[in-house]
């Protein structure tokens, strides 16, 4: 039996902040079209049941559009179930739409079974963080999956997966959501294992790399393999431009250090030590590589190239501070330390004392 593991959808985010109007308009279709995409992708290679660990909206109480959206296209696709596992950010949604595919789950433990296959599911609260562990009763001779939204961990708590307290409790595999971050799929115990599904589009520079399911092949034992699924890629990269000399080396070295298609989301940090005047770097390469990427954000984290011994001949204020420091009786580590901050400070970009 095939079934996909997926989590963390966040139907109706707000991307206003994170790029510009139009881009955020398109990203937020793009979140929609991707879940679409999924469910066809579901229909199309015999998939029977679609675990959604979490988070399938971005807030308890969903746009009504998002909600029409989502109840619609399980409504669409009857031939499949869809176990919905509320998650923290969606915690308080109520489910309105009564639909025979759409299965959900509640503050204790509900389980819906396939042939030998049981799915088990509960939403974590204040009152059952910690007692859920033991009230799981795993049938030992059955296959069994257990769905959960929260940090994979060694505590016990509200939005705290346990790991420890998971074990040996005839779980097969543990479907997580709330990580936005596929990581692999490893061992729980000497029987099962876990996965975090990741998010099916990342939707800011906080959610960088390849973003897909996991779609679970169940037989005597549950195989699973992460499918890449998202319709762009985000990235960020960090550029040292340190010894460069113009704007035409700058922007050749970021060309140089992206390795992304054009449809995919970029951010690149330039760093290190320039000998030009970086005050609009950040914007001379947005504005040179604009239409390369869907969207292209560079921060600008570099600094001017300091020649103490050209300083040290200028008859200016920093001409003379750079001279005191030279022949003051510190150690060569601390002139380096005093001498930048202050170059810094006369050059009127601050910073923090050393």
């Amino acid at each position: 039996m095939k079934i996909i593991h997926t989590a963390d959808i966040h139907l109706g985010s707000k991307m206003e902040s994170k790029f510009p109007k139009e881009k955020a308009d398109v990203r937020k279709k793009e979140v929609r079209s991707t879940f679409l995409r999924l469910i066809d992708y579901a229909a199309s290679n015999g998939v029977k049941v679609v675990l959604l660990s979490g988070d399938v909206f971005d807030s308890d109480r969903p746009f009504k559009k998002d909600k029409e959206f989502f109840y619609g296209a399980i409504r669409s696709n009857p031939d499949i179930d869809f176990l919905y596992l509320r998650g923290n950010h969606d915690g308080m949604e109520n489910y309105t739409t009564e639909l025979p595919n759409l299965k959900t789950f509640g503050e204790e433990w509900t389980v819906y079974e396939y042939g030998n296959i049981a799915i088990w599911g509960i939403e974590m609260t204040g009152g059952n963080a910690v007692s859920l562990y033991t009230s799981l009763k795993a049938d030992p001779d059955k296959i069994n999956i257990v769905m959960l939204h929260g940090t994979a961990c060694d505590s016990t708590g509200q939005n705290l997966v346990n790991l420890v307290k998971m074990r040996n409790r005839n779980v097969d595999y543990l479907a997580l959501g709330h990580i936005h971050s596929y990581g692999g799929i490893k061992a729980l115990d000497d029987r099962g294992v876990w996965a975090y599904s990741g998010c099916l589009e990342g939707r800011g520079f906080d959610e960088t790399g390849e973003k897909g399911f996991i779609l679970l092949d169940v037989g005597e034992k549950v195989r699973g393999e992460f499918i890449p699924f998202a319709k762009r890629k985000i990235a960020d990269y960090s550029v040292d431009l340190t010894g460069l000399k113009d704007f035409y080396e700058c922007k050749k070295a970021v060309e140089a250090a992206i390795d992304c298609s054009a449809s995919d989301i970029v951010r690149v940090v330039l760093t290190g030590a320039v000998e030009f005047d970086d005050s609009d770097l950040a914007e001379d390469v947005e504005k040179a590589l604009d239409g390369k990427y869907f969207f292209l954000s560079a921060k600008n984290k570099t600094e001017n190239a300091v020649h103490v011994e050209k300083i040290l001949g200028e008859i200016s204020l920093r001409g003379e501070f750079a001279r005191i420091v030279t022949k003051s009786d510190m150690d060569a580590g601390e002139k380096g330390k005093v001498l930048a901050m202050g170059l810094k400070a006369l050059a009127g970009k601050g910073g923090d004392i050393l």
